[in-house]
Order: structure tokens, then sequence, then C-alpha cells
């Protein structure tokens, strides 16, 4: 049974290298979203603020807001790439993120070698990757190209394997911050279906995204974050008429 559970998470992180001068006491931080505020000596962004959630096997969640709103803290959070400040983070079930897809690409590798690579990474025994390499190989129709070194691949050629390798995997909980991209325009459709089967093997899904048509697709609630805040969580219809209504204020 997979499931997660967010109480009460409250996320801040220093400004390296920012001097408190410079700064008021404390300022909205319009460029982040998040609201920094000046200790003794470095200043702090709050990037999250008492977020809660709970989602359990079926849940189909959209992340929306402006740039800087908590979105993608929100997700590193869930990844365990983020350690709240304050609160409580917890899941079961195997995580696969989007973040980064191109995370663990060895361009001195070959394509063949990056996908045990990456597919290592991603929690995959040997077996495992051998049985989904031929199915990654013909998607990504690279050719011969797939066992020469990454470093000569266009970077079109780069994001299809990186996109054919993480939308192979199967998870409990998928994490992604907005829909994939291929940077092909060719490939496309094709990509898009792979997206969408990729998508409903996952018993949970969290997307990202500033784009009301995707989190309508294929999230039937959604949660909308302002400034580090949760604003609104509920059916999407609906939450998507708070946001348009407070865009527009």
């Amino acid at each position: 049974m997979a499931w997660i559970q967010v109480d009460n998470v409250t996320l801040d992180y220093p400004l390296i290298g920012m001097g408190s001068r410079s700064l008021k006491n404390r300022v909205l931080g319009l460029a982040t979203g998040g609201i920094i505020s000046s200790g003794d000596r470095i200043p702090i962004i709050r990037a999250l603020s008492d977020v809660s959630l709970r989602l359990q096997e079926g849940d189909r969640l959209g992340l929306i807001g402006h740039n800087g709103a908590g979105k993608s803290t929100l997700l590193k959070v869930l990844a365990g790439i983020y350690w709240p400040t304050q609160g409580r983070v917890a899941s079961q079930g195997h995580i696969v993120s989007t973040l980064n897809i191109a995370l663990g690409m060895e361009g001195e590798a070959t394509g063949r070698e990056n996908i045990y690579i990456r597919g290592r990474l991603l929690g995959l025994n040997s077996a495992q990757i051998t049985q989904k390499m031929d199915d990654i190989i013909a998607f990504t129709e690279l050719g011969d190209y797939i066992d020469m070194p990454v470093r000569i691949y266009s970077s079109g050629m780069s994001m299809r394997l990186a996109f054919a390798i993480v939308t192979a995997m199967d998870s409990d909980i998928l994490l992604m911050d907005e829909v994939i991209g291929t940077g092909d325009a060719a490939f496309i459709s094709k990509a898009e279906h792979r997206l969408n089967e990729f998508m409903n093997r996952s018993k949970i899904l969290v997307l990202a995204s500033h784009s009301e048509d995707v989190i309508r697709k294929f999230c039937a609630i959604c949660m909308l974050l302002e400034h580090s805040r949760v604003v609104a969580t509920g059916a999407t219809a609906e939450v998507l008429d708070i946001y348009r209504e407070r865009s527009a204020a």
C-alpha cells in the first residue's frame, strides 16, 4: 500500500553569500515567492510554511501557483532531497522523480551504459535493467548511436535517452515538475503516449505545473500554493477557479 503523509512541514534555508545589511528585517520575496528574513548574520528564506497533506493509492494531486510559490520545493521534500526544518514527512512505496531526468548521465559512457547507470540510480537491479533495455533502446530511435559516447549526442538525442529511461520505470509514487519535454518536435506524439502510460502506472501522482490544461487532464485534486503557504486544496476545478480569481485580483 503506497501512501504519503506530510504534517505541518516548514522549510527554511540560508541565502549563503548574501549580507543581511541589504535586506530589511522581514520582506516579501517576490522573486522567490518565499519569505526572506535576516537573522543575526545569514538571511533565511522560508520556502514552505506549515504544509500538510495526505495521499493514498489512486490519488492524483496537482500543485499550482506562481513562480516560486513552493511547488518544486514541496516535490523535493517529498523526494527526500530537502529535509524539513519543522514538521514530518513519511511515505511508503517506491518513489520515482523526474525533477532531474538527466541525473547520473555520464558523457564518456555510451547510451547503453547510461541506461544501466541511470537504472541503478533509480533503484533497479541489473536483471530488471536488462529486461527493460530493448524497450528503452527501441523508443529512443538512436540506432547505432546507442553504443557511442553520450558526449557526442545532440541535446535532442540526450533528452530522448533520458526520457526513455525514466519513463520505463515503474513507481508507486511519481513526482513530476512540469510535463517532460523531449526537445524534438517530431518525437512529441510518441512521447506523449509513453508519458501518459508512465503516469497511469503510478499508484500516486504529484504533478507541479503552470498549465491548467495539464493539471485538469491528469489530476483529480489540486493544491494551490502562494508564497510558501497552502491557500486551497480540493477538487481540481474548484481550486483552479480560486487560482484564476486570485491571479486576476
